[in-house]
């Protein structure tokens, strides 16, 4: 019988969490694969996960971004494929977005080892030759995005007789995506005796309403707030004139030398701001919608190899980047609704580490502004610069090296910078 809905909300008591990852009941090729990849320690959410998807029961998980979930399911699927082999598609991952499947579908390829077969992606935007190729190459495990997974079930070229095991990563983002209606006639589809888990960052109605249909008894996990930034991430807020966030910026950047990801809210502005940091003498790539495939690959290739310390994205990156010692966020522009706050700011401080994320606001943004640091119970530290930032002229490079020094403090009021009216802001 499947659970109602109330019972989603009850977390269940965590038992004392486990701390090394040689203490999980896993086999001796998965704790060799991971001592090979160096993975020690596990984070909360694989250490209270990984016990109960291995007993095979469903999970219904929320956590923060960057806590390490994908290895939460993957290990889980690893043990499943070593256990039983079959011939067919055993295992699949269900994600919301291409640069995510290929940050899984990685992360698997790289644990696997010689005994298990590479998995297959099935996502838009890629060759469907070479898709097609890998699903008929043995692969066990298929990583999906749903509109380009149900194409392929409706065109019969994929089938999933075998599966036992089906995981729905983001559950939040791919309904926010309009992905509800796809993801129910893919369920639909699946065998009726399988293990369902289910991860996201937050839990809301239209989350709940639709793992009540496919989650049987499902042990409920619960890391911190969901609608909140994570701990181990500094908040910043700056109050900037529009003609001068690009000497802002470059300021930040100038300060910090570690890789920095930049958001912004449009395609258009995303791009106009990254030629102006290149002629700038910075190295940067872009990513957002309209860029192909083949660009956004190369784009988050670069950043993660460092050959961009600077990454410009709008909010389709927010939550498909996961690399590691992203030094800090910057909030070029405020986004559109709190959550991708959220996981904008969660792209630095993963798995425990420590990250810093700069938020720029005008005058016109300060309503914005409060709004989500109510809505999220936040409040950042507001910060203030030393002498005068250059006003924006395009096509006119700055000296970064002539860049006059910044002092960043806390104020117990926002200080507006040079040039702006004289008028302060409370901490509300």
């Amino acid at each position: 019988m499947y659970v109602r809905l109330t019972e989603c909300f009850r977390p269940r008591k965590q038992k004392t969490l486990i701390k090394l990852f040689s203490e999980l009941p896993l086999s001796a090729y998965v704790q060799e694969r991971l001592s090979s990849a160096k993975f020690v320690t596990p984070t909360p959410v694989q250490a209270a996960a990984i016990p109960h998807a291995l007993e095979g029961k469903d999970i219904l998980a929320t956590a923060q971004t960057g806590t390490g979930k994908t290895l939460a399911f993957l290990l889980p699927i690893m043990e499943q494929l070593l256990d039983k082999p079959a011939t067919g598609i055993e295992a699949m991952v269900l994600v919301p977005t291409r640069e995510l499947a290929m940050q899984v579908t990685e992360q698997y390829n790289n644990l696997r080892g010689k005994k298990l077969p590479a998995a297959a992606v099935v996502v838009g935007g890629m060759s469907e030759k070479d898709q097609i190729k890998s699903l008929r190459s043995g692969a066990r495990l298929v990583v999906a995005t749903p509109g380009r997974l149900e194409d392929f079930m409706k065109r019969r070229l994929v089938q999933f007789k075998e599966l036992r095991i089906i995981v729905l990563d983001e559950s939040d983002r791919m309904l926010d995506m309009g992905f509800i209606a796809a993801i129910r006639r893919i369920m639909a589809a699946l065998p009726k005796q399988r293990q369902t888990l289910c991860f996201s960052a937050t839990l809301e109605a239209s989350v709940v309403h639709l793992m009540t249909d496919y989650l049987r008894n499902p042990v409920r996990l619960a890391f911190g707030s969901t609608l909140k930034p994570s701990e181990s991430v500094k908040l910043h807020a700056y109050v900037v004139n529009t003609n001068q966030k690009v000497g802002l910026l470059q300021r930040l950047l100038a300060k910090e030398t570690g890789r920095c990801l930049v958001f912004v809210r449009t395609k258009r502005g995303a791009d106009r701001l990254a030629k102006q940091l290149v002629r700038d003498g910075f190295s940067a790539a872009v990513i957002h919608g309209d860029r192909s495939q083949s660009q956004r690959n190369a784009a988050l290739l670069g950043f993660q190899t460092d050959r961009h310390r600077i990454l410009v994205a709008t909010d389709v990156a927010s939550r498909g980047i996961h690399v590691q010692d992203v030094a800090q966020v910057i909030n070029y522009e405020l986004p559109e609704i709190a959550e991708d706050f959220v996981h904008r700011v969660g792209r630095t401080g993963r798995a425990g580490g420590r990250g810093i994320a700069s938020t720029f606001i005008n005058v016109q943004d300060m309503a914005d502004f409060k709004k989500l640091e109510r809505t999220l119970s936040i409040r950042m530290e507001k910060m203030t610069v030393d002498g005068d930032l250059p006003i924006e002229e395009r096509n006119k490079p700055i000296d970064v090296a002539n860049l006059a020094p910044m002092r960043a403090i806390k104020q117990s009021k926002m200080v507006l910078l040079p040039g702006e009216n004289l008028q302060r802001y409370g901490n509300a």
